[in-house]
């Protein structure tokens, strides 16, 4: 469903990405997993469409990259990002913020359709707020608006869902309640993409992890093939102990 083949990415001289491979297959749902800076957003960028390689290929849903119209290609992909938050407007209802998510709209300036708004009072409750639909998007805390995108994205229902570390920000309450909702997503026909540097978000739902350390890959496949000791020592620089509960890695720090 994504392939990224020998991708290199270069601005100002600086090689943010070099060399990476990544093979995505329908039925599999990935990690990609690397501290700050490591160039994990880069390929989000990529896999949508809004940056292209300096040097590779980037197919997404059969379709290549530069041989096709990209815009129809986002259709088909839901993508949660911070970045995107801040263009939405704070004022809106909530039920209509998620609506704009049927059309890829930032807001209406129109009538909506009284189908698309049930959609959307339908998605809400999916994701466990449908208390909050008429109220302003700014007063939502942290872990609700993530709800919110979350509901947002699904509108469209995309073949893959992409997200760029949903959970930074949150405490733990709100973090766990916004994990349990994207594991569930195992109950869809969709591929999901996660962008995080935190090891324990690596929920069941996950299947393989990309492992990616000053744009380079350290390591690509199954989360328990790639996620050792010494993988994680190469990417982060930190000794570490690796235990498995309920099919969800934590870690200890030894030094």
């Amino acid at each position: 469903m994504i392939q990224l083949s020998n991708i290199h990415f270069i601005r100002e001289e600086r090689h943010i990405l070099e060399d990476v491979h990544i093979d995505m297959q329908k039925g599999e749902n990935w990690v990609l997993l690397g501290r700050n800076g490591s160039g994990k957003t880069t390929l989000l960028e990529l896999m949508n469409g809004y940056e292209f390689p300096s040097k590779g290929k980037v197919e997404v849903l059969g379709n290549r990259y530069g041989q096709c119209d990209v815009r129809e290609v986002r259709k088909q992909i839901g993508y949660i990002s911070q970045s995107l938050f801040e263009k939405l407007n704070l004022s809106d209802p909530v039920w209509e913020v998620v609506a704009t998510g049927e059309y890829a709209f930032l807001r209406f300036y129109q009538e909506i359709p009284e189908e698309v708004k049930g959609k959307a009072l339908d998605m809400l409750k999916r994701v466990r707020i449908p208390h909050l639909a008429d109220q302003p998007l700014g007063t939502l805390s942290q872990g609700e608006r993530k709800k919110v995108m979350l509901a947002r994205s699904l509108m469209m229902n995309p073949s893959i869902l992409i997200m760029d570390e949903p959970a930074a920000g949150l405490d733990l309450f709100e973090r766990e309640r916004l994990l349990q909702d994207i594991n569930d997503l195992s109950k869809q026909d969709i591929m999901v993409v996660y962008v995080t540097h935190h090891i324990e978000e690596i929920i069941p739902l996950f299947t393989h992890v990309a492992l990616i350390e000053a744009g380079k890959l350290i390591a690509s496949g199954t989360k328990k093939d790639v996620l050792t000791p010494e993988n994680l020592y190469r990417a982060f620089g930190v000794k570490v102990e690796l235990e498995w509960f309920r099919d969800r890695p934590w870690i200890k720090v030894l030094e």
